[in-house]
């Protein structure tokens, strides 16, 4: 899970590119925060880099693979 200490510096969206779902490894195409759908772990990824890989972290055995949704998608003006 992100935190966040002043909401001031945040901005809801309601983009496409927050329901998608990441493979580990995939080529991130948003620069951001990401959410590991399994355990709820976050990581930041920029643009153009890997995804972190199934291994980044660990679960339960058995556990689904893992996939990362952007929750906080930075913004450059």
């Amino acid at each position: 899970m992100a935190y966040y200490k002043y909401g001031n510096y945040l901005q809801q969206e309601q983009g496409a590119e927050f329901d998608v779902l990441h493979s580990p490894g995939n080529l991130t195409p948003h620069s951001g925060i990401y959410r590991c759908e399994v355990c709820g772990g976050s990581a930041v990824s920029t643009l153009g880099n890997p995804l972190p890989p199934q291994g980044h972290h660990d679960h339960p055995a058995g556990a689904r693979p893992i996939q990362w949704r952007l929750v906080a998608k930075a913004h450059w003006r």
